[in-house]
């Protein structure tokens, strides 16, 4: 029988479809898992939201995207830090158990100061969203972003960034487009397992050649990433949650999304 119970799709991977038909669409595909992008709540009722997934058997996995704490303006760091505070109380109300931080960086300041700022921003966030019941997974992103999307570029800035903070509801979320070429990356899984912050699981695939560093990635087993290799390593660090289909694609979303949809479940069932 063809196992789905860990997909989870992101509705960014399938951006040009509502909300409405993203819920009923993954329903009938059989995936259990839906992660939701903070942009399709605007101008919603958020129970309402939740009631449409609830009621689809759906279940939400995850609230994206918190962070973007660091900047060289006071301003806008508190600003950050009030906006996070309102999508954790979101990320509570979606009954969504985990936002995912991209954390940020300003080029203005040296990353040293970046990475110092996240960490405060965290360390304050992070007990409004215990109390909320809420998770926050780091996601440590490719290199190429560190001057304005993250000062955390590795596995291990990510867990150590964790082993600093030691709080028990922060941890990682790990994306295979991010950390594929990692030569430590079976290491830094392993580790990231042993400290317990192993939140989340995101895969997709890096096209070759890449036209576009943001908005040109593909389907699981149609680029050059070792997708189930490092499956096989995040199952073997004590892993079981869900695994989360997040694409980011031009060339996709001009498609047919049902069409691509099917492609995702396949390369689901037979490259992850």
């Amino acid at each position: 029988m063809e196992d789905l119970s860990r997909l989870c799709v992101h509705t960014i991977t399938t951006k040009p479809w509502s909300l409405e038909i993203a819920v009923e669409q993954y329903a009938r595909a059989g995936i259990p898992g839906i992660a939701v992008w903070r942009d399709v709540l605007e101008g919603r009722s958020i129970s309402a939201v939740r009631s449409l997934i609830a009621n689809a058997g759906l279940q939400v996995v995850s609230l994206v995207r918190g962070g973007f704490f660091a900047a060289a303006d006071a301003a806008a760091r508190k600003r950050a830090v009030e906006d996070n505070l309102r999508m954790i109380a979101e990320a509570a109300e979606l009954g969504a158990p985990l936002i995912v931080l991209v954390c940020g960086a300003d080029p203005a300041q040296p990353l040293a100061e970046s990475r110092k700022q996240i960490l405060d921003a965290i360390r304050e966030i992070a007990p409004v969203a215990a109390d909320a019941g809420v998770k926050l997974a780091i996601e440590p992103l490719h290199p190429m972003y560190t001057d304005t999307k993250s000062a955390i570029p590795t596995i291990k800035s990510a867990n150590d960034a964790c082993v600093e903070l030691g709080l028990d509801n922060v941890g990682v979320a790990l994306d295979v487009y991010h950390i594929w070429w990692d030569p430590e990356v079976e290491n830094e899984i392993r580790r990231c397992g042993e400290i317990g912050a192993l939140f989340g699981f995101h895969v997709c695939d890096w096209r070759v050649p890449t036209r576009d560093f943001l908005l040109d990635r593909t389907i699981m087993g149609e680029g050059c990433i070792d997708v189930a290799g490092i499956r096989r390593m995040v199952d073997a660090a004590g892993y079981t949650g869900f695994i989360e289909v997040e694409i980011f694609s031009s060339e996709l979303w001009a498609t047919d999304q049902s069409k691509y949809l099917q492609r995702i479940v396949q390369a689901y069932l037979e490259k992850v």
